[in-house]
């Protein structure tokens, strides 16, 4: 028998302090929606851990009246993976937000699943560290390991699965596992860190994370590549990384997102499709593969190539890019974003984001095309009227093509914003007979489903 609203708050203050539990109507609100377009729904009560231990009770506690727990960072998500559909407890993480190592011999970090990215990055600043993993929002580090973030730099370190040593997570019973050790190798066992990277908080609740981080590099090199037409700045990123040339970062902002920009910046760059690039390393090495990147721009019709050595101009050219969002929803009132976030390989991506183009001008809407190209990753941006059936139907109907595109083409989904409830319709033809052996997994974790439930599965 379900447990009343009243009587699961009383239960739970008897199993941590209770200013830690809350049913105030406010604060249920802001755990009911994520940055998506996705429809909101309250949890019945939202429940604010201080340490495994506490959650590891609360799951136990969970887990024998069978009441869904859906974990909580910061809200940035843009699938819906941090909405309670099945109401329950929202386990937000802001009050385990402790670094609570760091080993710069050994350029590993151990921190608890609410510390922010540029948090963690403010901590190690002073051993000459950073953590690469750059989604564009100051998500949690807990979050960003439950769906498996990238963003602008994983063209050269990787993406958050590349960076997770170990998980200690706590499973849908209450029992407290770690999933690898701080080694760089290891041939032990399956490779289970893996496995719950990416798994949306379906599989277990991340309570530590020891993370690999990199030193930061003795020069830092940034560049701005306007192009006549998105064609030519996407064969402009395929030949320079043919070329071999380390690319940090490569960013596409095609000709629709600049205006917006400008008009939100009140800045004046050139309404063509630009590429932002970042280059790591020597002050020697980097002249060579900063002008070797020009020479290919260049001659694949580049028609200006700006560089930013300064910090904080380097600052204001990325600014550009990651304040892209907020331009289009701040300019855009009674509106909500929709971003699309498919993945193809860099072979299929000049046909990629041609198909892109001609998909949205046909459908009407007014959109913009982004991404990580450097890695295939690309998004279509939407602002779209959720009280707008008409408007709603073209914008499912231009996802669904642009990822019946990117399947068809050997590519993804989804490249880094995950599954939520936005893609468990995709997943079919995605993944085949391999999404029977993910669900047997849920499963066996989760038998009484009730970690995340209504996500990446279709219910």
């Amino acid at each position: 028998m379900k447990i009343v609203q009243n009587d699961l708050v009383s239960q739970l203050k008897n199993i941590i302090p209770e200013e830690q539990v809350t049913a105030n109507p406010t604060v249920l609100e802001q755990h009911s929606k994520d940055e998506s377009y996705h429809t909101p729904h309250f949890p019945d009560v939202v429940v604010f851990p201080k340490s495994t231990e506490e959650v590891s009770e609360i799951m136990k506690f969970a887990n024998e009246n069978q009441i869904p727990v859906t974990p909580f960072g910061l809200g940035t998500s843009l699938e819906g993976h941090a909405i309670p559909y099945h109401g329950g407890i929202s386990l937000d993480f802001q009050l385990m937000n402790s670094v609570l190592e760091v080993r710069p011999a050994d350029f590993l970090v151990r921190v608890q699943p609410g510390v922010t990215r540029s948090q963690l990055n403010k901590v190690l600043k002073k051993h000459g560290l950073f953590f690469t993993v750059d989604p564009g929002a100051d998500a949690t580090l807990g979050g960003m390991a439950a769906t498996n973030a990238s963003g602008t730099t994983s063209v050269r370190y990787g993406i958050m699965r590349d960076q997770v040593r170990d998980l200690e997570v706590v499973l849908a019973d209450g029992r407290i596992i770690h999933t690898g050790s701080m080694t760089a190798k290891s041939s032990s066992g399956y490779h289970i860190s893996g496995l719950f990277v990416g798994s949306e908080g379906t599989l277990g609740i991340f309570t530590e994370l020891t993370l690999r981080v990199y030193g930061i590099p003795e020069v830092i090199t940034a560049a701005r590549a306007v192009f006549p037409t998105v064609e030519d700045a996407v064969t402009s990123v395929v030949s320079t990384l043919s070329a071999g040339i380390p690319i940090a970062r490569m960013e596409l902002v095609d000709a629709r997102s600049i205006k917006q920009v400008n008009l939100y910046n009140n800045t004046d760059y050139p309404e063509k499709p630009t590429l932002f690039i970042e280059f790591h390393g020597s002050e020697a090495g980097l002249k060579y593969d900063v002008d070797f990147a020009q020479k290919l721009a260049m001659d694949n019709g580049c028609k200006e190539f700006l560089f930013e050595t300064d910090s904080k101009a380097r600052s204001q050219l990325w600014e550009v890019r990651h304040n892209l969002a907020y331009a289009f929803v701040h300019k855009s009132p009674g509106k909500k974003m929709m971003v699309t976030d498919v993945c193809v390989p860099i072979s299929e991506l000049v046909g990629a984001i041609q198909d892109a183009r001609a998909a949205i001008d046909e459908s009407g809407m007014d959109g913009a095309i982004v991404g990580h190209v450097g890695d295939g990753n690309y998004h279509v941006i939407l602002m779209i009227d959720l009280n707008n059936p008409e408007e709603m139907e073209k914008a499912k109907n231009l996802n669904a093509h642009l990822v019946d595109y990117a399947l068809n083409r050997g590519g993804s989904c989804t490249g880094e914003h995950g599954v939520g409830v936005g893609k468990m319709g995709y997943q079919r033809k995605e993944h085949g007979e391999a999404l029977d052996v993910m669900k047997g997994i849920k499963d066996v974790l989760d038998p009484k489903g009730i970690l995340n439930p209504g996500k990446i599965f279709i219910d």
